[in-house]
């Protein structure tokens, strides 16, 4: 099924903290990331798709559980990782407890971004659960975020099944719209889509 551009809309609201904490209560991986072949396949995309060997300081937010966190850590000198859901952050910091370049904390976002700048960030399956304004303050601030020459990962699941859903297409329709990123890398298949942007070295 071809979506056309523009045929669905963001939440109002941002999905709330409530709601994904009892996901998170009723069971310790909501989405079976680290067991379900489409995710274990995602995942490895996503890093073949990384245009640099390696890179110094990552920022992962919406990280769950941290399995791909783990995969990340493996190509940066420094992971950032972070979740809205405390119950996650402390899956998180156990599942990476072994690693001694990732830090895991809480945070919610657009409200609680990062200090400093990083050259890689890497979006999983989260821009669609914000509302159109919270939407653009985190790309905005990303992007702000992203040092000269960084790249930013976006991977969102893509729902062909049920037409006028706000999913990964429109997501990354709001991203292509964010000034200052040039795109480097684009997957779609019939479970997600995948895209690789680079920031322009004059952004304001």
């Amino acid at each position: 099924m071809t979506r056309a551009e523009g045929d669905a809309a963001p939440p109002e609201t941002t999905v709330s903290l409530d709601y994904f904490t009892g996901l998170y209560l009723a069971k310790d991986d909501p989405w079976d990331i680290a067991s379900k072949w489409h995710d274990r396949r995602k995942f490895a995309v996503t890093m073949a798709s990384l245009p640099r060997e390696r890179y110094e300081r990552c920022y992962e937010p919406g990280a769950s559980v941290g399995t791909l966190t783990r995969m990340l850590a493996g190509r940066c000198g420094e992971v950032l990782a972070v979740d809205s859901v405390p119950e996650a952050v402390g899956l998180l910091r156990q599942n990476t407890a072994d690693l001694p370049n990732v830090r895991a904390e809480r945070a919610e976002l657009p409200a609680e971004l990062p200090d400093g700048t990083f050259d890689l960030v890497v979006i999983g399956d989260l821009l669609y659960y914000l509302s159109a304004a919270d939407l653009t303050a985190l790309l905005d601030g990303l992007v702000q975020r992203l040092e000269p020459g960084g790249d930013l990962v976006s991977v969102h699941f893509r729902d062909r099944e049920n037409g006028g859903n706000y999913d990964g297409f429109n997501a990354h329709a709001a991203l292509f719209a964010t000034a200052g990123l040039t795109p480097v890398v684009h997957h779609e298949d019939e479970w997600f889509l995948l895209d690789v942007l680079r920031r322009s070295d004059d952004v304001a």
